[in-house]
């Protein structure tokens, strides 16, 4: 007998608290013993129809398989937006997905869509149901609370916002773990270590980066066996030194090891958003304010509670 296979498809850009209750959704169709699967467009899109616009990622490929299948999937396939794909019918895309993985469940949000212009939507799959033999389950939306107790729905645009106004820890309520950069460690201009405050700086890519400004941390230095460290992360472009670039650097606060061994990979979690970035008159009371910084980041750490989202109308 064949195993029973539930599929979802979308994004899953940043794998949240509502991918996840795709998941359970799938994972309760098929039972312990069944198959979950998720398809996730790599890369976005839009990179396809409108070249250019696509948002910033929150999340690798990787980083989204290792978190889909810690939620209960079986596989996670990246699904590329070719042309061709995004040309075909509503019918013709989900045929083919049924004859693939041979579909029993799909198991999506209420305002998915696909197919060319995408013309397809829930109403599509149920009409489709007698002809190809699955069925349709409707997963509601995922909502959850913030810091100032507003209820919001989550979704991966959202999410993109609050990072983008510095609001790592609301950001972090809807991916129901800390926003994270995987990247490469690479050469920067050195000044950190000569004023006394070493830095990793980080070949960010296309990932998105939160707000400038100072946050608080934790750093895990993946090399020999992974070393974690509270963190003082700087985003933005170093005004007190002139116009650079915009930058994520992190000073890792107890680590006494080498930084200038470059192309060695870094996981960088956000955890609370402390302060701008200033102007400082001089170096001086730029080291100053820094070694409040660290201050703040040791006690902040040391106090810091586990996250603990509490999706509401989660499915059950």
């Amino acid at each position: 007998m064949s195993v029973s296979t539930a599929i979802t498809i979308g994004n899953f850009d940043g794998a949240h608290i509502g991918h996840a209750a795709l998941v359970k959704a799938a994972r309760k169709a098929v039972g312990p013993s069944g198959r979950v699967v998720v398809l996730s467009f790599d890369p976005h899109p839009m990179t396809v129809l409108r070249p250019g616009s696509a948002p910033a990622r929150l999340s690798t490929m990787a980083q989204r398989t290792e978190r889909l299948q810690l939620l209960g999937a079986n596989e996670v396939h990246p699904l590329v937006p070719t042309k061709e794909l995004l040309s075909q019918s509503p019918r013709e895309f989900v045929k083919s997905m049924v004859e693939r993985f041979n579909v029993r469940h799909f198991v999506e949000g209420n305002d998915f869509h696909f197919g060319k212009g995408r013309a397809g939507s829930i109403d599509t799959l149920r009409a489709l149901e007698g002809e190809l033999g699955h069925d349709t389950i409707v997963v509601p939306p995922v909502e959850a609370a913030l810091a100032d107790m507003s209820i919001v729905r989550a979704s991966s645009s959202l999410i993109r916002w609050l990072l983008g106004h510095g609001r790592v820890r609301d950001a972090a309520m809807l991916l129901g773990r800390p926003y994270e950069l995987r990247c490469e460690v690479v050469k920067g201009d050195q000044r950190g270590r000569a004023i006394g405050f070493p830095t990793a700086n980080l070949a960010h890519g296309d990932m998105l980066l939160p707000a400038d400004g100072i946050y608080c941390g934790r750093g895990t230095i993946e090399r020999n066996s992974a070393l974690s460290f509270p963190a003082a992360i700087s985003i933005g472009t170093k005004p007190t030194f002139g116009n650079h670039p915009r930058t994520c650097e992190a000073h890792l606060v107890g680590f006494d090891g080498a930084l200038d061994d470059y192309g060695w990979k870094i996981r960088l979690e956000f955890h609370d958003w402390l302060r701008d970035q200033l102007v400082y008159p001089e170096v001086e009371a730029l080291i100053e304010q820094l070694h409040r910084d660290v201050d703040q980041v040791r006690r902040h750490v040391a106090s810091l509670r586990p996250l603990s989202p509490i999706p509401c109308d989660a499915p059950a």
